[in-house]
C-alpha cells in the first residue's frame, strides 16, 4: 500500500510524534489536529464539489457492477477506463482505487461500522460503495485527507444526490481521525482468534486465513509464511503477458516498457496502461495470462518428451480460453490437434476468440459438459480413439487468484468447497476415461486448498488401478526459465516419497497459486 500524505503528527508506521497525544488533561480524546490546522474543506455547502472526478467515477462504477451485477472487477474496469477516456495516470489511479477498495472491503466495512450510526445494511448500496472508496483513499493511498473527503462527497452528490453528502462527509471525517495501523489495532484489540485477527489486518475472511495456513503445510511449506502470503494477495498484481509460440512477438510490449518475465520463457511483465493500444495484443498473438497459468500448460505439453506428430489433445474446461490458446499454438507447431471443451455457450465463444490467431486446422471447440466428453470417442475404446494429453483446469474456489479477483474473497464461503469437490472428481474421472493408455492428464486448479488439490487426486487414484501419478516437477522445471523453480522456490511436494505435485505461490513465485498434478493411464 502507498504511504499517506499529510498527518504531520505521525511518524511512518503510525507512531505519534511528540506533541501528537490526542487526549486532553481530563483524558478525553481530542481531534488529530487542532481545528485551525486541519485541512478539511471550509467551503460553504453550496460551493463544495458537486461533480464526479472521472477516475473516481470509473472506480465507483466498477464497485457498483460488482455489488449489483456480480461482475468481476478485472473485466469491468478496463472497459470503463476506455469509456471514460482516462489517460495513463488517471487509469492507474482508478485501478489502484477500485481494486484496492474491493480487496480491502471486509476491513473497510469493519472501520465504517465504527463510524456509522446505523447498520451498514441500512445504507443505500451506492452510498456504501462510495464510502468504501473514500476509506481506501484515506487509509491506503497517497491522497490528502481533504481531497479524499471532498472528492468522495462530490461523487455522491453527483451520482446519488445531495441528501447523503452530509452523512458521507461526517463518516469520512471520523475515519480520517486515525491511520490504518491505529484502526487495525482498535479493531483487533479484543479479538482472541488468530485467524480473525489476521483477517482484519490483511483483509481476508477468517476461514480463508485458516485454509491458506493449512494449504502451506499440506504442500510442504512453513506455516510461518502465512503473513507473507496474505500480504502478497493484497499487493497489486503485475500484468503478465505471453507470446503465443510461433504466432506472437513481445518486441512491441518490451519497447513500450514491459520487461521479460522471470518464471517462464516467452513472457513479459507489463508496465501497465491500456494494453489494447498494442497491435500485438489486439491481434491476439500476445495475450494477458498469469505466468502460473502459462507454466502449467507448458508443463503438460512438455511432459513425456513433448509429444509427437498426430497427437490429440483435449482442454476439458477451456473457458475463457487462455490456456487453450497457448496449448493450441503449441499443438499447431507440433502437428497435434486440440479439442477445447466448454460447457457454457458464451464462454465457448470466448474460447473461439482466444483461438482465433491459431491456424484453424489445429483446433476445434466443443460446447458441452466435460463429464460427457466420452461422446467424443464415438463408442470406440480409449486405446483406439483416446486423447494423448488432457488438461483438466477444474472449476474451483479461486483462492489462488485473490490478487487478480479481489472481490472473490468476499463472495466465496466454505460451502463452495463442498459443492465443487464432487464436480472436480467427476471431471478428473472423465478425463482419465478418454485418455489413451500411456497418455497424460494434467489436473490443475487455481487454488492451493488441499480439499481441491491433493484430496481430489488422492481420492481418484484410490479408485482406479489403471492410473498412476507421475512426476510434475521435472516437466515444470523444463517449461520454466533456468533457476525459476530451484532452491527456496522449489514448488514440489513428494507424494508419499514418490512422484511430486507442483504448487506455485504468490509470495514465492510472483504467480497465482496454481496447482498441477500429472497422472498417466497405464
Amino acid at each position: 500500500m502507498n504511504d499517506r500524505r499529510g498527518g504531520a503528527d505521525r511518524r511512518p508506521g503510525g507512531e505519534r510524534r511528540p506533541g501528537g497525544d490526542r487526549r486532553n488533561a481530563r483524558g478525553h480524546e481530542r481531534n488529530r489536529r487542532a481545528q485551525s490546522e486541519r485541512s478539511f474543506s471550509t467551503a460553504a455547502p453550496g460551493r463544495r464539489t458537486r461533480r464526479a472526478d472521472p477516475a473516481r467515477l470509473a472506480a465507483f462504477e466498477t464497485l457498483r457492477a460488482v455489488s449489483e451485477e456480480g461482475a468481476y472487477g478485472n473485466l469491468v474496469l478496463p472497459r470503463l477506463i476506455r469509456g471514460h477516456h482516462l489517460d495513463r495516470r488517471d487509469a492507474g489511479f482508478a485501478t489502484e482505487l477500485a481494486y484496492g477498495a474491493l480487496r480491502w472491503q471486509g476491513t473497510w466495512d469493519a472501520v465504517l461500522a465504527r463510524c456509522v450510526d446505523r447498520p451498514l445494511s441500512g445504507l443505500d448500496g451506492p452510498v456504501l460503495d462510495a464510502l468504501r472508496l473514500g476509506v481506501h483513499q484515506l487509509l491506503a493511498m497517497r491522497v490528502p485527507d481533504h481531497a479524499a473527503i471532498d472528492q468522495t462527497v462530490g461523487l455522491v452528490r453527483a451520482v446519488v444526490g445531495a441528501g447523503p453528502g452530509g452523512l458521507v462527509n461526517a463518516v469520512l471525517r471520523k475515519v480520517a481521525a486515525r491511520d490504518l495501523a491505529a484502526w487495525v489495532a482498535e479493531l483487533t484489540t479484543d479479538v482472541a482468534d488468530d485467524a480473525a485477527r489476521l483477517g482484519l489486518a490483511h483483509a481476508h475472511p477468517a476461514w480463508q486465513v485458516r485454509a491458506l495456513r493449512q494449504a502451506l503445510v499440506a504442500h510442504g511449506r512453513d506455516a510461518a509464511e502465512l503473513e507473507a502470503l496474505l500480504a502478497a494477495d493484497n499487493a497489486p498484481p503485475v500484468v503478465n503477458l505471453v507470446a503465443l509460440p510461433g504466432l506472437g512477438d513481445l518486441a512491441e510490449a518490451l519497447a513500450g516498457g514491459a520487461r521479460p518475465g522471470d518464471v517462464v520463457p516467452g513472457s513479459a511483465l507489463s508496465s501497465g496502461g491500456d494494453l489494447h493500444r498494442l497491435e500485438s495484443v489486439r491481434s491476439g498473438g500476445v495475450r494477458v495470462q498469469d505466468a502460473g497459468s502459462q507454466l502449467v500448460a507448458l508443463a503438460l505439453a512438455s511432459a513425456g518428451g513433448g509429444g509427437r506428430d498426430g497427437e490429440r489433445w483435449l482442454d476439458l474446461c477451456a473457458g475463457p480460453g487462455g490456456k487453450a490458446a497457448l496449448l493450441g499454438a503449441l499443438a499447431a507447431r507440433r502437428g497435434a490437434h486440440l479439442t477445447a471443451n466448454e460447457v457454457a455457450p458464451h464462454r465457448a465463444e470466448l474460447v473461439r476468440q482466444a483461438l482465433r490467431p491459431v491456424p484453424a486446422p489445429a483446433w476445434t471447440v466443443r460446447t458441452g459438459d466435460g463429464r460427457d466428453v466420452g461422446e467424443l470417442l464415438g463408442g470406440r475404446p480409449a486405446a483406439e480413439a483416446g486423447f494423448d494429453r488432457v488438461l483438466v483446469d477444474a472449476p474451483c474456489t479461486g483462492l489462488g487468484a485473490l490478487r487478480r479477483r479481489p472481490e472473490s474473497r468476499w463472495r466465496r464461503s466454505p460451502r463452495d468447497l463442498a459443492e465443487l469437490g464432487p464436480l472436480q472428481r467427476e471431471l478428473l474421472r472423465a478425463a482419465l476415461d478418454v485418455v489413451r493408455p500411456g497418455g497424460l492428464v494434467g489436473y490443475v486448479t487455481c487454488s492451493p486448498h488441499a480439499a481441491e488439490t491433493l484430496a481430489v487426486v488422492q481420492d481418484v487414484l484410490g479408485e482406479r488401478d489403471d492410473v498412476e501419478l507421475v512426476d510434475a516437477l521435472g516437466p515444470a522445471r523444463e517449461a520454466a526459465l533456468p533457476g525459476a523453480l530451484e532452491g527456496d522456490r522449489d514448488p514440489s511436494r513428494p507424494w508419499e516419497g514418490g512422484p511430486a505435485t507442483v504448487q506455485l505461490w504468490p509470495h514465492v513465485h510472483g504467480t497465482d497459486a496454481m496447482f498441477l498434478a500429472l497422472l498417466r493411464r497405464r
